[in-house]
């Protein structure tokens, strides 16, 4: 692994490749955000003064080297902004979601010790103020939007434009300061402090250096030619760290621009206007736009949905092999181009993924009947495997050697072994530093020599080197009679269907395998409108017996797939039932980034799994929800447990070790 011991071409943090990117691409363009419906735009140039601006406005203030500053809020120019001026202070930016509850916020203020908080709005102002109590550290707020915040107490809460008013003010007086502070930061300083998602317990706070973000952008971004010129669309969490690597890491090494939408309402909109080059989705997105695509063609006349499925086999035969560059006869190619007039264009451009030459989804798998769909119709999508200890990058897929059942090859720098359990292990030179205050945790995942324990399971394929993922490590497990237990493998099948939201499969250790089901609303909805199904509440909806019959139709169809694969064969699910609500990441059943927190569901809702394997045909149940506004309730439902057909299988297939 070859790292220059000055940094990378002697660019040793994320401020040194602003001036870089100021000096060389002044006129290019930065930033966009869409507010009110009109695109603003900022070039590099103007992007370095409102920064420059900014840190010294915080350098007033008194923000000094290695003070954790958090930043919460949804993607905005001036938050990204905001997290460079810290680090042109030689302090550290802490971004957290937006969406967490007051709880977690004050876990995270309080662990790190912030003295500064950046909010966007009010709503992140007040949840900073609730939990204020618990945070004796905390010495300033520095608001965005100042829409409902006139009344409050300003004693220690600041206005973005006034520091920022205030920086320009005193740039002769400060500027010597601030050009030596910005000139500190060295190769293995911190760059910025990403708390993990918790799936097992409370988010760890994961130290990343300049060199950790540095060369991972410059390895991913030679990795797919990215450059300038390209344009990316910002609207994952700022504190999640693939937010992180593309729109700051790539970005700033690179030096394309970043486009924050208006809200996370109009994303879509904002995401056809923009019709990025490169583009990052985890699956949950590429799930629910194909849930959408499906229920339109649902509602659209006939003609046009025999020409969709028409097009749409053609697709699915040749559009890979096209997008692969592989022989395809000439008949084949003439009909794929009449689908890209009447079918695919239209179809990509509603999407905003028209422009797209680079797509990837990561987070956690993706169904393969999802990722074949959007490769048909020509996007260049592919699979990434990474982590917030790795600065993301893992493994990437090449152009060529795009497959939906592999992560891809080791990225450049990055090694990779299998240990004798079947766990991942990797070391890079994106891997971090350690996990803040918990030094136990940090030996745990990463030991003297640099490797890192993904804690999943997988191995790679000795013909192509490629990694396949089977499952996290501690989900994957044996039946009772021994065969190998995969969940993920099951619920991503599950999803496919865009009735089905959210599949919770369970069966290790046990004789046969359960479910929990979500319905998508959305769809189910749709679908209950053109019956003239009546119902007056998700609960009402999920329990009717119509539905039932519907994803009892989808699991068994899903059976008899997962009973062709005879390593996986024993995961059919033979009961399911379908939840009475969402599950939701304020009730603490999935992480900010949507992953499921299966031992807290199997824990919450241990009577639904005992009835499922008890034989009952329906259980009641009652379970306390938070409602939008943070109040408490509790829903009560009986809901019907069904048997699902499985499809006989050869107890001599192969079974967990």
């Amino acid at each position: 692994m070859a790292i220059l011991a000055e940094g990378a071409e002697g660019l040793r943090s994320i401020p040194a490749l602003l001036r870089r990117n100021a000096e060389e691409h002044g006129a290019d363009p930065a930033y966009r955000e869409k507010e009110y419906g009109i695109w603003q735009s900022w070039t590099w140039a103007e992007t370095e003064e409102e920064i420059e601006s900014l840190a010294l406005g915080l350098l007033d203030l008194g923000v000094g080297p290695g003070d954790f500053v958090a930043v919460i809020g949804h993607n905005r120019p001036c938050l990204y902004w905001a997290m460079v001026a810290v680090q042109m202070l030689g302090a550290v930016p802490v971004p957290l979601y937006q969406d967490a509850a007051a709880d977690e916020t004050e876990y995270v203020l309080v662990h790190c010790g912030a003295r500064f908080v950046i909010a966007a709005d009010q709503e992140q102002v007040d949840k900073v103020i609730e939990v204020q109590a618990a945070c004796p550290q905390f010495e300033e707020m520095i608001y965005l939007d100042p829409k409902g915040l006139r009344k409050y107490d300003h004693t220690h809460l600041r206005a973005y434009r006034d520091v920022q008013e205030t920086g320009r003010r005193l740039r002769g007086e400060l500027g010597a300061e601030l050009a030596r502070r910005r000139a500190m930061p060295g190769y293995d300083d911190i760059c910025v402090m990403l708390y993990t998602s918790g799936t097992t317990g409370k988010p760890k706070g994961v130290m990343l250096s300049n060199r950790n973000i540095i060369e991972t952008a410059k390895a991913s971004a030679g990795f797919d030619h990215l450059q300038v010129g390209e344009e990316v669309l910002a609207y994952l969490p700022m504190a999640w760290v693939g937010d992180f690597i593309f729109s700051i890491g790539q970005a700033y090494w690179a030096g394309f621009c970043v486009n924050c939408p208006e809200s996370p309402e109009t994303m879509m909109t904002d995401l056809r206007e923009i019709a990025p080059s490169y583009y990052f989705a985890p699956p949950r997105v590429f799930e629910t736009q194909l849930t959408q695509i499906m229920i339109r063609m649902e509602d659209a006349s006939a003609l046009k949905r025999r020409l969709f499925r028409h097009f749409m086999a053609v697709a699915r035969r040749v559009g890979p092999r096209i997008l692969d560059g592989k022989p395809v006869s000439v008949p084949d190619r003439l009909h794929y181009r009449l689908g890209e007039v009447l079918v695919y264009g239209p179809l990509k451009n509603t999407l905003g993924l028209s422009r797209v030459r680079v797509g990837y989804t990561a987070g956690e798998a993706i169904g393969p009947e999802i990722f074949d769909f959007y490769r048909a119709l020509g996007i260049n999508l592919k699979q990434l495997y990474g982590q917030t200890e790795a600065s993301v990058f893992i493994t990437q897929q090449p152009d060529g050697e795009v497959r939906s059942d592999t992560v891809g090859v080791p990225s450049p720098g990055v090694e990779i072994r299998i240990a004798e359990n079947g766990e991942v292990f990797y070391r890079s030179p994106g891997v971090f530093v350690e996990y803040y205050k918990n030094a136990q945790s940090t030996r745990d995942t990463k030991d003297a020599e640099g490797w890192v324990a993904t804690g999943d399971a997988g191995f790679i394929e000795e013909e192509s080197g490629h990694l396949r993922i089977i499952d996290r490590a501690k989900d994957v497990g044996a039946m009772a009679d021994g065969a190998l237990f995969a969940p993920k493998y099951v619920e991503n099948k599950l999803k496919f269907y865009p009735n089905i939201l959210e599949a919770v499969v369970m069966g290790a250790g046990r004789d046969r395998c359960v479910a929990f089901i979500n319905i998508d609303l959305t769809a189910v909805g749709n679908w209950a409108e053109r019956y003239t199904i009546a119902y007056a509440s998700y609960q009402e909806l999920a329990g009717h017996p119509s539905v039932l019959d519907m994803i009892q139709g989808h699991v068994e169809e899903v059976n008899a797939s997962v009973a062709q694969d005879d390593m996986l064969s024993g995961c059919q699910v033979h009961r399911f039932l379908v939840l009475h609500k969402e599950l939701d990441a304020d009730d603490g059943e999935l992480t900010r980034t949507r992953k499921v927190r299966r031992k807290i569901i199997g824990e919450k809702f241990a009577d639904l799994v005992e009835a499922l394997y008890g034989g009952a045909e329906s259980v009641y149940t009652e379970t306390e929800v938070t409602y939008e506004d943070g109040r408490k309730g509790r829903i009560k439902a009986t809901l019907t447990i069904r048997d699902a057909r499985v499809v006989p299988v050869t107890r001599g297939r192969m079974a967990a070790e």
